[in-house]
């Protein structure tokens, strides 16, 4: 059972994968638990959607269908005993994860119409069949909540649990280094930007007289990475407001079907908007990107700016998390007084994580030490200036209490909380009527499940 409440946290957001494509095989009821049943459907469109999803990722595992059922065996549970307890799943954020689902699927397909030709239905359909699964995941994770969320580890029970782990079963960790940053972005002088401009503006004029089309000057001209990939296409939604440029988003939800903007300048530099399609809140938009190339006289102003601020941060008369909050110009750290996480969220990080003019900064930097200020270059080629700050450097070493304790209590907790939940369902399975199709008689973390089906036959 451990591995299926680890495998239900995986398959949660995949139980309306039926709207995703359209069944090409009869469907049937292999199990229920008490009045919710689970369909075979509900099994193999889950898997499908998984390995969709974990397309070109290195070594990611695919549940089986046992897993997966077991899973689903578990979230109806969940949803019966929150039912039986008067737990309730709010509506709006029902609504808002429907609405984020959609228009994640939509994004991945292209557009609308050939998310709907590919899933069979509309768009419309699809929110019908997602709004009862979303509704119990919402449950079976409220339940889950009040089982477990009120457990806690106490240091002796850390200790306990670390002594109890095989020397060569710990993890092996590389050098890992938490690192800040306050990143100040040079602006283009108004010259050079007016010359972009004049430029944008011209590629307008040639699409709007039909010498271009803009799909052409967005292969030859835009500066936007991703055109690569998309053409310079992309599908927004008005109320995405955390994923978009503000000014960005403004400016193409202005604009009608086939209609070209003026110039919009957002963080990332000068663009002009093209609407290919709009219904609603939702639209497909072209844009052409072009950064004004900033100069030296820029780049040394914004160093001779960051030498001050270093200057208070040395003497102590103005904190890391202050100078982050009133001067730095990335976003992606502002709120986290300038820290860098990783891929999993920790700000414990190995140096492939971080770019290669910050590896070498970093080199002979020692903890609680401050850069100088250093040029570099973002993902989007844009030139910056930033000042390093290394909190923290471990060694390589074996995972131990002093280094690791929180890892060692993150891990020791989930465990703890595995523990619980696996006592609730032992106590709690026998209440509920159980079937399982016999198809699954092999399947093995079924055995909790099947001895309570037969006592009740």
């Amino acid at each position: 059972m451990k591995q299926a409440l680890i495998i239900i946290l995986l398959v949660s957001g995949f139980l309306s994968a039926s709207a995703q494509s359209k069944r090409v095989v009869a469907d049937k009821i292999i199990a229920q638990v008490g009045d919710k049943i689970i369909l075979h459907s509900d099994i193999t469109n889950a898997i499908s959607d998984i390995k969709r999803q974990a397309q070109g990722q290195e070594g990611a595992v695919i549940p089986t269908e046992c897993q997966i059922l077991e899973g689903q065996l578990i979230q109806k549970a969940l949803v019966l005993q929150a039912m039986k307890d008067s737990l309730t799943a709010n509506d709006d954020d029902i609504e808002n994860d429907m609405e984020n689902r959609i228009r994640k699927y939509i994004a991945s397909y292209g557009s609308k119409e050939v998310l709907e030709e590919i899933a069979g239905k509309t768009v419309y359909q699809m929110k019908e069949d997602f709004r009862d699964a979303l509704k119990e995941q919402k449950l079976a994770e409220q339940m889950r909540g009040k089982i477990v969320d009120n457990i806690k580890m106490t240091p002796t029970e850390v200790k306990a649990y670390y002594s109890k782990t095989p020397k060569d079963s710990l993890p092996f960790y590389e050098s890992e280094i938490e690192v800040s940053q306050i990143v100040i972005q040079p602006k283009a002088n108004k010259d050079v930007e007016e010359y972009v401009s004049k430029q944008l503006y011209d590629y307008k004029k040639q699409v709007e007289s039909g010498a271009k089309k803009f799909e052409q000057l967005v292969k030859f001209y835009s500066e936007d990475p991703g055109k690569a990939e998309n053409g310079g296409q992309y599908n927004l939604n008005r109320n995405d407001k955390n994923m978009w440029d503000p000014a960005f988003l403004s400016g193409a939800f202005r604009l009608k079907e086939g209609q070209i903007s003026g110039i919009i300048k957002s963080k990332f530099g000068l663009h002009i908007i093209q609407m290919v399609s709009r219904a609603g809140d939702d639209a497909v938009v072209r844009h052409i990107l072009r950064i004004p190339p900033v100069a030296e006289e820029e780049i040394n102003e914004a160093k001779t700016k960051l030498d001050s601020i270093r200057a208070k941060l040395v003497d102590g008369s103005l904190s890391f998390g202050a100078a982050v909050n009133k001067f730095s110009d990335d976003e992606g750290s502002k709120f986290s007084a300038g820290s860098i996480s990783g891929r999993d969220g920790s700000t414990l990080i190995t140096l492939d994580q971080v770019d290669k003019e910050m590896v070498i900064a970093l080199k002979d930097m020692k903890p609680g030490s401050f850069s100088k200020p250093q040029v570099y270059t973002d993902e989007r080629g844009g030139k910056k200036v930033r000042i390093i700050y290394l909190k923290t450097r471990t060694e390589p070493h074996r995972e131990n209490l002093k280094e690791d304790y929180n890892r060692i209590a993150s891990r020791a907790l989930e465990d703890k909380k595995t523990v619980a939940l696996e006592k609730w369902f032992k106590e709690h399975i026998p209440t509920y009527y159980i079937s399982i199709d016999k198809q699954f008689s092999g399947c093995a973390g079924l055995e909790e499940w099947r001895k309570a089906s037969k006592e009740q036959k």
